[in-house]
């Protein structure tokens, strides 16, 4: 997906092939990161969560958390209208203003990854609206949970994301968007069971349960874009191998692991039961 130019098209996976990957637009995770950040959380959902997670699901017979996660980036192929609606739902351009939100500068509409994500949990949590109304958050909330955590989808708007910075990974033309969404997982070759596994032996991410932590979007989007800033980030050349997937695919996996404990915080907090 090219964020920044503010459209939103079809999902691509980490699994696609190596021609595909690499020609493709990019997208926040993939659509298998996005599957894991689903998973993930679903380890950590409370019991009435969890029922109530299931519950709205089963609107829609043989969905799953995760397999409902890349949805918000399907929607325009489904539903080009939302899809068209909720094309800069997805993102944030904060990398040159310091990593500091301001929603004045930022958000003013109210069209961004953190006003978005904040909007759609409000909808989720109403126990008054219509169930699938109510569903229909659930599948943003889980996606822009994802969307948040990727640091390019909070980083500078000069080069959309990263999507302009083209780079040759491992011989291979891409860009630095799609180089993080998939690219650095592709070589690992594992499926979703076998990834959840290495994202559940990373150690415990600090702070996920303290309430201050929970709905704040905000500051997770800024933590984004200070990775997102980091001026290491962008290598110095344009052809780059496997030392630069060494050494910053620990950081992404530490992300989707993030994402998915903060998704689940979040949506504890919101499907209480109370």
């Amino acid at each position: 997906m090219k964020i920044r130019n503010r459209t939103l098209l079809a999902v691509s996976g980490i699994t696609l092939a190596v021609s595909t990957l690499f020609s493709a637009p990019a997208f926040a995770w993939g659509a298998q990161g996005h599957r894991l950040v689903a998973r993930v959380a679903e380890t950590r959902l409370e019991p009435a969560a969890k029922a109530e997670v299931e519950r709205l699901l089963a609107l829609e017979p043989g969905e799953t958390l995760a397999s409902v996660a890349p949805w918000a980036d399907q929607v325009r192929a489904n539903d080009p209208d939302l899809g068209r609606r909720s094309a800069r739902w997805h993102y944030i351009n904060m990398g040159e203003d310091g990593c500091v939100y301001d929603h004045a500068r930022h958000c003013h509409d109210g069209n961004c990854v953190i006003e978005a994500l904040k909007a759609q949990s409000a909808l989720l949590g109403d126990r008054n609206l219509a169930d699938t109304e109510r569903l229909q958050a659930l599948k943003f909330v889980v996606h822009l949970a994802g969307d948040i955590h990727q640091p390019l989808h909070a980083g500078y708007g000069h080069d959309k994301g990263g999507n302009t910075h083209q780079l040759q990974f491992n011989g291979r033309g891409t860009n630095l968007h799609s180089l993080w969404d998939s690219g650095m997982f592709y070589p690992l070759q594992l499926n979703d069971d076998q990834f959840l596994q290495r994202l559940l032996a990373l150690p415990a991410p600090n702070g996920v349960s303290a309430p201050q932590l929970q709905r704040d979007a905000g500051q997770w989007a800024e933590q984004s874009c200070h990775i997102a800033t980091r001026p290491e980030l962008y290598p110095r050349g344009r052809k780059i191998g496997d030392s630069y997937a060494a050494t910053w695919r620990p950081v992404a996996e530490t992300q989707v692991r993030l994402a998915g404990e903060r998704l689940a915080a979040l949506l504890n907090a919101l499907l209480d039961g109370h």
